[in-house]
């Protein structure tokens, strides 16, 4: 990862890492991530893969990375919170959880832990809105205000999967949680232009799709907001 400052700043978004802690390294070489640039990961980095707790706590250990829950974060804060309902056994309870991600939960501690707790459920910019699953919508098509969802509704609803579905409003939403492939479409980032649109501006997009299904087809993508393009990595499966 780059150090310079004399690149101009990028915000990349991207979602569904699921544990492929290589590829994301291959992904931020190749956008030659800097300490000026900005990373929104909308969800889901830990499961399925094999490096969850190490590939978290890269991300967590990034001052620049903007970091949301999804639904295997959240899946797993739950159980966390039931646990400490049933005991006072706080070592216990440390290797129940370690327990949880049988690939290398050993490197789980409690400062990663409370990592996890404080995560947020969406991000709201000026031009663009990011969350892991998507956001009810009110009858006419508009979004209920972000701010009114529950954290369910963010992490689980799959509304915005749908290629049809084109939420009213001026802001872009940046969403995962389903792979593009479950829908008959490639493992790449899928953007929705505005009708009219030339895709110019973030603004220009109704939603952008980021899961690639990374975990089962080695494809690991993000969006840059300021240049509106993807770019991909690929593991050769």
């Amino acid at each position: 990862m780059s150090d310079t400052g004399d690149e101009k700043k990028m915000t990349y978004i991207l979602s569904d890492i699921h544990g492929e802690y290589e590829l994301f390294c291959a992904l931020m070489e190749k956008i030659k991530f800097s300490a000026g640039d900005t990373l929104i990961s909308c969800g889901d980095m830990i499961e399925k893969g094999r490096h969850s707790i190490r590939l978290a706590r890269l991300l967590f250990s990034m001052k620049n990375a903007l970091l949301l829950a999804g639904n295997h974060e959240y899946n797993f804060l739950k159980y966390y919170w039931s646990l400490m309902q049933k005991t006072e056994d706080y070592e216990g309870v440390l290797k129940d959880l370690q327990a949880y991600f049988p690939d290398d939960g050993t490197l789980l501690d409690w400062d990663t832990v409370d990592r996890f707790e404080a995560l947020r459920y969406f991000y709201e910019g000026e031009d663009f809105l990011c969350v892991h699953a998507g956001v009810p919508l009110l009858g006419d098509g508009r979004m209920l205000p972000v701010g009114k969802a529950t954290r369910e509704q963010l992490v689980y609803d799959r509304i915005f999967k749908e290629p049809d579905v084109k939420p009213l409003g001026g802001k872009c939403v940046f969403f995962g949680h389903t792979p593009t492939i479950n829908l008959g479409l490639p493992p790449r980032i899928q953007c929705y232009l505005r009708d009219g649109k030339r895709g110019d501006h973030v603004r220009d997009y109704y939603k952008i799709h980021l899961d690639t299904g990374t975990y089962f087809s080695g494809v690991l993508g993000c969006f840059c907001v300021e240049e509106c393009r993807c770019i991909h990595v690929f593991d050769g499966r």
